[in-house]
């Protein structure tokens, strides 16, 4: 049912907004219409609130179909040369980039409540491993040993500073008693911890742009005085506004699955701002008060979107976007495979077969010319590649691309 007291101040007026308009917003806002693109990976990063990075080939080419120009290399340089972009743990406990104007609300509003968790986890782990009799008191002067370490290195990984210091060093066991059990050296949990606080940040990874293996950087470095500056409050605030500005009309169903919230949070972050209830056509919704204006119609595009992209990742009701493709094109824990947009819509997926080429699957008729367009853009993806072969990563493959794969 629909939470009424989950909205702030609200409008009286109560207009519908169809289906064929959320599509042209998203289109829109989600620079996926072909007027909508920009050569600026900021203003990308921006434009849909983050972009997902679990797997780091989705932040290039979810940023890259929605560019006009530009190219692996540059979303690199935004990363690490112009360092205009960063990486945090932020919306369910999930690696995300960010701008450093949204890096900051995203870090109040849900990096800080993860970071509490770690710290509680870490804590009983040293304790459980016999590291030491006051856990709480040792794990801050570690902390203060890698924050120093890492300043006078600059940039390091986390096995780099794991030989600066024996504290560093120490093995935390993990699943104690079990037939998996193992060890962990300190300075890989105690890295993880204090990028959820933001006191450090994930740099450029050792290997390519495909790689994980990231390195570690003092947040000072990226965003002078650091990232941790915003009341709880008022990060959640921003965030939801943010969010509902380019993902609205939604519910806050749809606000609290995005950020990983809970229902209080996401009561308390929508209380300060002035919403608008709409008629959605599977229901009740919101949106900001000054956004009730219909958009112009976008002229119809295709794109081929990465696995986890913001879009099919962005609302816990999808019907709207997806129909009846959902259960194709997610695997089974909900993580969304590389999908088919056209004219504000998935409507299919991709993958790339044994020899890296693209091959993808409508899963309705969608006529000529959104094939034409598919195909185009097939060709543009693959001269971006370079040759460089995708894999599903912190996912399972989805029914479209072991189907296409096989």
């Amino acid at each position: 049912m629909f939470d009424r007291g989950a909205m702030g101040v609200r409008e009286r007026m109560r207009r519908r907004i169809e289906t064929g308009e959320r599509r042209a917003r998203l289109a829109q806002r989600h620079r996926l219409a072909v007027d909508a693109r920009t050569k600026d990976p900021v203003a990308v990063a921006d434009s849909v609130v983050a972009l997902h990075s679990t797997d780091p080939a989705s932040v290039y080419l979810s940023a890259l179909v929605r560019m006009t120009d530009g190219n692996i290399g540059t979303i690199e340089r935004a990363l690490y040369e112009d360092r205009s972009l960063l990486r945090l743990l932020g919306m369910r406990r999930t690696v995300f980039v960010a701008s450093l104007e949204v890096a900051p609300a995203i870090q109040a509003g849900c990096s800080r409540d993860v970071a509490a968790r770690e710290r509680r986890k870490l804590i009983q782990l040293l304790t459980d491993s016999d590291i030491a009799k006051n856990a709480e008191r040792w794990l801050d002067e570690t902390s203060e040993i890698a924050l120093h370490a890492l300043a006078a290195r600059g940039e390091a990984t986390a096995a780099e500073l794991a030989t600066d210091d024996p504290r560093l060093g120490a093995k935390v066991v993990l699943s104690r008693g079990k037939s998996y059990e193992g060890r962990q050296s300190v300075s890989s949990r105690l890295m993880f911890l204090l990028a959820a606080e933001g006191k450090v940040v994930r740099g450029r990874p050792r290997g390519s742009w495909l790689s994980s293996q990231y390195s570690w950087t003092p947040s000072t470095a990226w965003i002078p005085g650091g990232l941790d500056h915003l009341a709880t409050p008022d990060g959640q605030a921003e965030l939801a506004r943010r969010w509902l500005a380019t993902y609205g009309p939604a519910t806050p169903e749809d606000l609290q699955w995005w950020t990983g919230w809970t229902k209080t949070q996401v009561k308390r972050a929508l209380a300060g701002l002035r919403l608008a209830e709409v008629e959605l056509e599977d229901g009740p919704g919101i949106v900001l008060a000054d956004d009730l204006e219909p958009p112009p119609a976008p002229e119809p595009s295709a794109a081929l979107l990465p696995a986890l992209d913001p879009v099919p990742m962005g609302w816990r009701r999808r019907e709207w976007l997806l129909g009846e493709h959902g259960p194709k094109l997610f695997d089974q824990a909900g993580n969304a495979g590389p999908t088919l947009w056209w004219d504000g819509r998935i409507v299919g997926g991709w993958a790339q077969d044994a020899g890296g080429v693209i091959v993808y699957r409508f899963l309705e008729d969608v006529g000529s010319e959104a094939t034409a367009a598919v195909e185009k853009e097939a060709a543009r993806l693959t001269e971006l590649l370079g040759g460089n072969r995708l894999s599903p990563r912190a996912r399972g493959k989805t029914w479209v691309e072991t189907d296409l794969t096989a």
